[in-house]
């Protein structure tokens, strides 16, 4: 049954007191104008921008702050600036990838505004490969018309990325709290942000349980990979922005939509935790996909091939699986030649080497993995979320750019955009004399109901569970029993909670254990109520697309008691998160 359309802003609701972690108090605090959580491309460039403004900015960063999903970037960033593009071809290209889910508008913003960001990226420092004429190199990667991709070292462009931007924070003298996880939001008796509580492992000025007040807060913290067995994603990808925004009384939307990368090192069908990734770019640069006989199977099932959307291409590799009843397919690229491997592509070259593997002489055994979530904390098109002074970009947002499947290097380059956007609008509620009339005085403690935490041995749990009923290939029965596993995990924690006040031990395995239930759990009840099979979310109990029933989107949020709400959307626009200046009436 499709639930009803509805529309709620958190403001017409009762302020009630919000669920928290179970942690110690803060031992220690500081203060800013700005906390920004996360340094990937999102992250560093919201902080510079608001440093830029005049604005006392502080960067919080769960390992140290090279150490995020940006370094592992290896294809490229996209935007129209080769000869003969257009933001409208670009736009083009993303609403086709998105499956007919993305807003039309934040897909605009981001093709429009996208070539300039470029430019100041490369102004900050950024250093892409160029062609021999001396402008850019552009290469083409699945989804994409036209070669769009600017590159750096290679294979590395996130790494080189990551490397400027840190270099700028650092020349600024930011101040920066590096190997610190971030725990809840705080907020002030009215419900608006004042800052985050974080726990800050062992390193630096201050350790233990601490805060950092602040009226905005912008979450950068990246994806939550780590959901699943198998990913492309670092070990940090725990969901914890999104974990966060939802103890908060944010909405998050379209976390049913993760996106598999096609092309993942097959390591063996027990290898857990971050995997090898083998860039869509070998594709662009013309390798093969094959089977064990070297039959090319992507050709025939879509006009470009093995350069198809990301969900069509995981989906043919799946398929072929199933049929041969084999465990992987394989990336042929043997006709590059070693010097174009060692030129294009050596960080690759070195990972399948580091593994037995040598792609100049055999082809490299692949398999999809989950990789990016096109889903998070829903946003407006400058970032603002459903809680006044929170903001969210990066992959933790969800600003309707990617729909229901992220086109390749869209995610780059929707970081820096829509960071740039926060940053002016943070400034310019600074220069409406309102930011620093927010003085933040958080909630005791005490008046918030405490998390209960899992075990940490409940990650591997969650991950099996979410890698059996919630991968490539779902049905009602596989998240059925998904649902079920992970509600009997969640009811333990709150009953051993309930009745004796126990939880597990608080640390940062047990609170990242804790997080990644979370996420899960609203995955799963969202890929539950989209009964469609749509970009990357593919049903096998119901394989065609509904555009009638399920041209919207599902959002959902966190009750006080930890029950879960969901809505949905009139259509593919979202309604709008109310300004931190002024709530709206309704």
């Amino acid at each position: 049954m499709r639930p009803p359309v509805a529309h709620h802003h958190p403001q017409t609701r009762a302020l009630r007191a919000r669920p928290r972690l179970h942690a110690p108090a803060p031992g220690w605090s500081i203060s800013a104008d700005v906390v920004v959580v996360g340094s990937g491309v999102a992250g560093l460039t919201a902080a510079l921008r608001c440093e830029a403004a005049g604005l006392s900015t502080v960067v919080v960063t769960k390992a140290r702050l090279d150490d995020g999903s940006t370094r592992w970037a290896q294809g490229g960033i996209a935007a129209a600036l080769g000869d003969g593009d257009t933001p409208a071809q670009h736009l083009d290209d993303t609403l086709v990838a998105g499956a007919g889910l993305c807003d039309e508008e934040a897909v605009r913003i981001l093709v429009t505004e996208g070539p300039d960001a470029v430019r100041r990226l490369i102004a900050t420092g950024a250093q892409f490969d160029e062609s021999s004429e001396g402008g850019l190199a552009l290469t083409r990667e699945g989804g994409h018309h036209r070669r769009r991709i600017a590159h750096a070292g290679g294979d590395a462009t996130g790494a080189e990325i990551s490397r400027a931007l840190v270099e700028a924070v650092r020349a600024r003298g930011m101040r920066t709290i590096e190997n610190a996880l971030v725990l809840d939001l705080l907020t002030d008796a009215d419900g608006r942000t004042a800052g985050v509580t974080l726990h800050v492992m062992g390193e630096g000025q201050h350790d233990g349980v601490g805060a950092v007040h602040a009226p905005a807060v912008v979450l950068a913290t990246g994806g939550m990979g780590q959901v699943f067995s198998a990913t492309t994603n670092p070990s940090v990808s725990t969901g914890d922005g999104v974990a966060l925004a939802l103890r908060a009384g944010a909405e998050v939307s379209d976390l049913e939509f993760v996106q598999f990368h096609p092309t993942v090192l097959f390591l063996g069908p027990d290898a857990e935790g971050q995997q090898p990734l083998v860039s869509e770019a070998v594709r662009g640069e013309g390798a093969h996909l094959v089977d064990a006989d070297g039959v090319r199977f992507m050709i025939g099932q879509h006009e470009l091939g093995e350069l198809a959307p990301r969900d069509i291409v995981a989906k043919g590799i799946m398929r072929r699986m199933h049929e041969q009843d084999a465990e992987h397919m394989y990336l042929d690229a043997r006709h590059f030649g070693a010097e174009m491997w060692e030129h294009r592509f050596p960080t690759i070259l070195a990972a399948c080497r580091a593994h037995g593997i040598d792609p100049v002489t055999e082809p490299v055994p692949i398999a999809p993995a989950a990789h990016y979530a096109s889903g998070g904390v829903r946003t407006d098109s400058h970032g603002r979320t459903t809680v006044p002074g929170l903001y969210a970009c990066g992959e933790v947002a969800c600003t309707g750019v990617h729909g229901a499947n992220r086109l390749a290097s869209n995610s780059l380059l929707e970081g820096l955009v829509y960071a740039e956007r926060i940053a002016a609008d943070i400034a310019a509620s600074r220069t409406a004399d309102t930011l620093h009339a927010r003085v933040p005085h958080p909630l005791p403690q005490s008046d918030r109901p405490a998390h209960p935490l899992l075990p940490p041995e409940a990650r591997f749990t969650i991950q099996r569970i979410m890698s059996r009923g919630a991968g490539v290939l779902r049905s009602e029965t596989s998240l059925a029993t998904a649902a079920d596993q992970l509600d009997r995990l969640h009811a333990e924690a709150r009953d051993a909670l309930d009745e004796n006040g126990k939880t597990a031990e608080p640390g940062v395995d047990t609170w990242e254990a804790t997080n990644l239930l979370c996420v899960a759990r609203v995955l799963v009840a969202a890929a539950r109520q989209r009964e469609e099979t749509r970009g990357c979310h593919w049903r096998e109990d119901r394989p065609e697309r509904d555009d009638t029933g399920w041209r919207r989107h599902i959002v959902v949020r966190l009750n006080p008691d930890r029950t879960l709400a969901t809505y949905t959307t009139g259509g593919t626009d979202f309604p709008p998160t109310l300004p931190p200046q002024a709530p709206q009436e309704q």
